[in-house]
């Protein structure tokens, strides 16, 4: 048979979310491969979809456009390109890895077209005693105001016992977070939130969440990053030598995260790729150690088909993928698939007149800086509070009002899952009342969003996962990726490295997987390491 007729290759995508799409996006653009994208939702973006409520945008848990790989920045800015400075004297610096030619050249202004990246000044603070905490925590006159003589003294005696005396080996986040900065700022500053977010305590939850998470950050760093930045004025982007968690300025699409992923989406349909909606996956046939084809559901319609593939990618949870064998699936391994245990996420948009606190003893509107803010007050539920106006003006449909996503981490088996918007909206509203920071008199409209298995938890079964992984990998044509897909808090760019990595596998003939689990669990990404 002649290569002309020979038949086309099908890749089968489980879920459209930056690790489905963008596996998708490398097959058009690099392969003849076919990609079929299956999404079981009417959104495209996954986590970092963005939600239209009335003109005013949502922004599911605040995406930042950012990674130490040159990879993902290019890439990212291929799509969409990096805005105009709007200040005539200063230059925003981003140089791609493959040319010498700035970003600035041609730039697109935002307020003449959509299809721009913004670049945004991050701040986020703590929200703790009713005071406004710089985060990361700089050690400043208000810091220290702030925290009072009697408990700063505390943090540094305990910050200093810390260094000397390190708690080996790391096995719980409780002894990560103490290790790094001490077990009085890791009780004043950590923990509430954390087993906010987790609904169990830090003692229960691996180091390794910690380990991806922060990576190297620390009190010290953090104080060295403060003076650097005293004398530096540099706008560079890419911010290579700062700790992710330090980084003072990201990309930011104009419409919202998910408007990246819309665009990228057309782009593979017009390059012959296939996107399903609501579609979700039964049923998976193997043989030989190969998958062979799926069974799907229409959720809308409830009809069944199925699909054949040469090659299938998974961003599904992995708990779902494993009851969704057909063929035996060894006792073990689907003990530990069933024992993964995952946290979800409810967001409430608030659209109010003003806030009741500020940078600057202000109350008109919108009074704060903050891309989002750390709650870490005991006494309410709220774990975080995004201000949406700070991520990008174009996000609110009237700019003199103030629009707000109050995150509330939960199970789907908890009360608060299935109250009723309107008694999840009231509750939300009266919690940000009761911490000052709105009066309930100024609620304009609310909405309810719900987000399953957002946050795969690294306790259950998770210990044993590394068998589940081994497992998975023998089959060589499976490629797990993705947050949910790799039981991995993944950030977008680690779901995306981790999709181009498995498609640069299938275009070298590699049939080992470390590769792809290695992205996030190193110092540097993998491919930086070179």
């Amino acid at each position: 048979m002649s290569p002309e007729t020979e038949k086309a290759q099908i890749a089968i995508i489980i879920g459209a979310g930056p690790a489905g799409l963008t596996t998708a996006y490398e097959l058009v653009k690099r392969t003849k491969i076919k990609p079929i994208i299956l999404e079981c939702t009417d959104r495209l973006g996954g986590l970092a979809c963005t939600i239209n409520y009335k003109g005013n945008r949502i922004d599911i848990g605040g995406h930042r456009f950012f990674s130490k790989s040159d990879r993902v920045m290019d890439w990212w800015l291929d799509v969409m390109p990096m805005q105009k400075s709007e200040n005539e004297s200063q230059t925003i610096s981003y140089h791609r890895a493959t040319t010498s030619v700035n970003a600035q050249e041609d730039a697109p202004d935002p307020t003449q077209t959509d299809r721009v990246m913004l670049v945004r000044d991050r701040k986020s603070r703590i929200f703790f005693m009713r005071k406004l905490f710089d985060y990361p925590l700089k050690l400043n006159a208000q810091t220290l105001g702030n925290l009072g003589m009697v408990r700063t003294v505390k943090v540094g005696i305990s910050y200093v016992w810390s260094s000397f005396f390190q708690i080996k080996p790391e096995r719980t986040l409780a002894e990560f977070f103490t290790n790094r900065f001490g077990k009085e700022l890791y009780l004043t500053f950590f923990k509430s939130y954390t087993e906010k977010v987790w609904g169990v305590s830090c003692n229960e939850i691996s180091a390794a969440w910690g380990a991806q998470r922060v990576k190297g950050l620390s009190l010290w760093k953090a104080f060295l990053h403060h003076v650097k930045n005293l004398f530096s004025s540099s706008k560079d982007v890419k911010q290579k030598a700062t700790e992710t968690s330090l980084i003072e300025r990201f990309l930011y699409p104009k419409l919202g995260p998910g408007q990246m992923w819309e665009i990228v989406a057309d782009e593979i349909r017009n390059c012959g790729g296939e996107i399903i909606m609501n579609t979700r996956v039964s049923t998976v046939d193997t043989q030989d150690q190969r998958v062979t084809a799926i069974e799907t559901v229409d959720q809308v319609t409830g009809e069944r088909s199925r699909l054949t593939g040469d090659y299938f990618f998974s961003t599904m949870p992995i708990k779902d993928l494993v009851n969704a064998f057909t063929s035996p699936v060894p006792a073990p391994i689907k003990q530990i698939g069933n024992g993964l245990v995952y946290r979800d996420f409810i967001t409430v948009g608030l659209l109010v007149n003003r806030l009741s606190i500020s940078d600057n003893g202000t109350t008109q509107g919108l009074s704060v800086s903050d891309n989002w803010i750390y709650i870490q007050e005991p006494d309410v539920k709220l774990g975080r509070l995004q201000i949406f106006n700070n991520w990008s003006p174009y996000l609110v449909c009237d700019p003199s009002k103030v629009w707000l996503g109050l995150e509330y981490f939960c199970n789907e088996t908890d009360e608060m899952w299935n109250w009723g918007d309107s008694v999840m909206s009231k509750f939300a509203g009266m919690e940000l009342e009761k911490i000052g920071i709105i009066k309930a008199s100024d609620i304009i409209d609310t909405t309810v969003i719900h987000m399953p298995k957002t946050y795969p938890g690294y306790f259950g079964t998770y210990d044993r996962f590394d068998e589940l992984r081994s497992w998975f990998d023998e089959f060589d044509n499976l490629f797990l990726i993705g947050r949910n897909g790799m039981h991995k808090y993944n950030n977008q760019d680690h779901s995306m490295l981790a999709a181009m990595t498995a498609v640069d596998n299938i275009i070298a003939g590699i049939r080992l997987k470390d590769n792809l689990w290695s992205i996030n669990t190193e110092e540097e990404y993998h491919e930086e390491k070179s």
